[in-house]
Order: C-alpha cells, then sequence, then structure tokens
C-alpha cells in the first residue's frame, strides 16, 4: 500500500510511486546503450515535431515535459523555438541528452509538480511521459501556458500492449487461479477530451495512431519494455526504464506462468514467420489556452442559411450545366 507521503498537491492518492519511477529512469539512463531502446521514444517524438511545424510561428520560449535524452528536442528547429527547457525526472536522462540545435536549459523536477510560474511558455510539449492523465497534470501545464499559447502532447493509449496484457492474465488464470495488473493503467480517449477542457484548454484535437513491433517472443517484447515506457516491476533486466510502479503492482512472476504466457502470446498473436506482435497505441492532443484573439465559434441560433438549402444550390448549379 502506499505511503503517508503518497498525495500529490491536490490532496488527491497519486496511482503511481514516484520515488519507484526516479530510481527507474535514472537506472535505465545508465546502461551501455540506452539509445537501441528509444527508437519508439524518437518516432513519437518526431511525430510531436511535426504537429509543432504544422503551427505556422516561432516559439520564443518552450518547455518540454519529461523531455528524458531530448526525443523531441532532436526534431525541432531554431527557426520554430528560440529557448527550450527541458523537465524530466532523471537527471542521468538530462545528462546523456542527445545534441539539439535549439539552445536548452535542463531543469530536474517532478513533471507533476512543475516549478514555474504562471503564463511563462508560449509551448508546452510532452511525448510518451505520462501513462494515466488526471485532471492537475493538464491544470499544471495550462497554468505555465502563456495565453494564446498551445500544448502538444503524445501518451499511450488503452489498447496497447493487449497482446502481452492478455497473455498474461491467462497464464495466471489458468496457473495460479487469479491475476494481478503488470501493466500500469491507461487513460481511455473519450476521458482526454474532458479532462482538457475541464483544465481551461480549448480548441482541442485528440486522435490516435498505432505502431506495431514485432520481437522474437515474449521475453524480448518484456526485456525491451521494462526498461522502456509502462512496464513490469517484477523482471530486473529491462533497458527503457518504464516499469509499472503502481502502488498494487504484484512483486513477482512465476516462472511457469512466464513460459505459460509465453505460448499463449505466441499462439494466439504469433506471425508466420515466428515473431510476436507488440502493439502500442498512442493518444496524440492538442489545447490553446484562451485569448481574446483566438476564434471563436457563433452563438447558437446566429446561422443564417439552413443546411436544407444546400439541396437548392446543387439543383441551381445542375441547370447552369445544362
Amino acid at each position: 500500500s502506499p505511503p503517508a507521503g503518497a498525495s500529490s498537491g491536490s490532496g488527491a492518492l497519486s496511482p503511481f510511486d514516484r520515488r519507484l519511477k526516479r530510481k527507474q529512469k535514472n537506472w535505465a539512463a545508465l546502461q551501455a546503450e540506452p539509445a537501441k531502446c528509444d527508437y519508439l521514444r524518437e518516432e513519437v517524438g518526431g511525430r510531436i515535431a511535426d504537429r509543432v511545424f504544422d503551427i505556422t510561428r516561432t516559439f520564443p520560449l518552450a518547455l518540454d515535459v519529461g523531455s528524458g535524452r531530448g526525443y523531441i528536442a532532436q526534431h525541432l528547429t531554431k527557426e520554430t523555438i528560440e529557448k527550450l527547457i527541458q523537465v524530466d525526472i532523471s537527471e542521468n536522462a538530462l545528462k546523456n541528452a542527445v545534441d539539439s540545435e535549439i539552445p536548452t536549459v535542463s531543469v530536474v523536477a517532478d513533471e507533476e509538480f512543475l516549478p514555474f510560474k504562471e503564463d511563462t511558455f508560449d509551448l508546452v510539449v510532452s511525448s510518451l511521459r505520462y501513462v494515466l492523465i488526471t485532471y492537475l497534470l493538464f491544470f499544471l501545464i495550462h497554468q505555465v501556458l502563456k495565453p494564446d499559447g498551445v500544448f502538444i502532447g503524445a501518451m499511450f493509449g488503452g489498447d496497447t500492449l493487449y497482446e502481452l496484457r492478455c497473455s498474461l492474465q491467462l497464464a495466471e488464470l489458468e496457473r495460479e487461479g487469479g491475476f494481478s495488473p503488470h501493466v500500469s493503467p491507461f487513460t481511455a480517449v473519450s476521458d482526454l477530451g474532458h479532462l482538457l477542457s475541464r483544465a481551461g484548454f480549448n480548441t482541442l484535437t485528440v486522435d490516435t495512431d498505432e505502431i506495431q513491433v514485432n520481437y522474437p517472443g515474449l521475453f524480448e517484447v518484456m526485456e525491451d519494455l521494462q526498461g522502456k515506457y509502462i512496464l513490469y516491476g517484477n523482471i530486473n533486466d529491462f533497458c527503457m526504464g518504464e516499469s509499472n510502479c503502481s502502488w498494487n503492482r504484484k512483486p513477482l512472476l512465476h516462472r511457469e506462468t512466464m513460459l505459460a504466457a509465453a505460448a499463449i502470446y505466441r499462439e494466439m498473436y504469433g506471425n508466420s514467420d515466428g515473431s510476436v506482435p507488440a502493439t502500442f497505441q498512442i493518444y496524440y492532443m492538442i489545447g490553446w489556452k484562451f485569448h481574446e484573439s483566438q476564434a471563436r465559434p457563433a452563438q447558437r441560433g446566429s446561422a443564417t442559411v439552413s443546411f436544407g438549402d444546400l439541396a437548392k444550390v446543387d439543383g441551381l448549379l445542375s441547370r447552369g450545366k445544362k
């Protein structure tokens, strides 16, 4: 069970052990080849950068929340971002950040308690840092944005690693008579719009994407993921640094259960070439902080033309062609 100090600043209980998360991240950043597990972060970081480029303006000061080794910064240009503040809970990740042409400043801080004043940044980005989003996280990001500032983020969706989750659950039910969560909980896409709106964002955009990676087998999936993003706190050899750090995580998986899960995984989801797929669902979100200059929808009932009149327009056009 969580200790007394596990609650967030709002008084709500945090679903994750933040001290364990810091240890996981610092450990992963010190591995001999941390870049070999960064392919997914780099891919999504590039897609976040593409969304930044779609906005035709220059951002004097931007914030990367949970920057890690700079997965977004390496794709951005100094013509778009004049200065970037990178925040991460892991000091080792910031020390080993990849090179970027943008002037950057590194700040070691818990992403759930941003140490910045209100109305500071023109842009806030975040890629695969948050697994389970709460209202408080969006509120803090909205608070540090300037009016007319924009937040562009990405996070794992609810269908992420469904193959692995189903295989483990079936194996545990068969061998141990019940199952426990081994993957951190996710936010449903239906909740994102509500949470963004409640935090004060407007002109919202939420879309989803899927990235599928093939592995030799279940053990390779777990070895890759437990250092990576979201997974298991019960196997030690992980390279991505995001093992499951929820308070109700199970301390271990038995060997017989793991072997059964590997067989189930291959039988239910295996590819014809003998590999197994791991699916990552990604939610992308964009939200703006209100400013008087922004376009706003017209008031309900102010329209002067009915959609029913469109049929008449089509008829007039057809006659004109004749």
